[in-house]
């Protein structure tokens, strides 16, 4: 009985210190995802609106020879799903002209880069989103 009772407390103290690192860990990772991402949206509609189509418009106006294209494209995909993701769920806005015209012309971005990650944007589809993207910010200005 007196050589189980060391190796009892041996094995206690183990999953003890398992349990405590456990806890940091998930502790840290809650306080990691509860944390606000540093999207570059300052959570104001209007100018989160005007920043992210002046964003996009400066990367789709990017040359396919352009060396610095393909980071722009993952930022503006990065800018635009954190633009999405935040004002998406708010009914206050979701339900807004500018705001379905935004959407609409990030899908199509974000489908064509994509569907075609290695090709620059068609002309054409450039100049409907550019036009999209005008569209929402003008509305978006006027409260619409």
């Amino acid at each position: 009985m007196a050589a189980v009772l060391p190796s009892f407390r041996r094995r206690l103290k183990q999953l003890f210190s398992r349990l405590a690192v456990a806890l940091v860990l998930c502790l840290s990772l809650a306080l990691t995802a509860c944390s606000s991402a540093n999207t570059g949206l300052s959570g104001n509609y209007i100018e989160d609106t005007v920043a992210v189509a002046d964003s996009l418009l400066s990367t789709i106006a990017l040359g396919a020879d352009d060396p610095a294209r393909a980071e722009a494209e993952i930022e503006a995909r990065s800018l635009s799903n954190g633009y999405v993701a935040r004002y998406r769920p708010r009914s206050s806005v979701n339900g807004l002209g500018s705001f379905t015209t935004m959407q609409t012309a990030i899908n199509s971005m974000a489908g064509h880069y994509t569907n075609y990650p290695n090709r620059p944007l068609p002309e054409a589809l450039k100049e409907r989103i550019a036009k999209e993207l005008k569209k929402a910010e003008t509305n978006a200005t006027r409260g619409a």
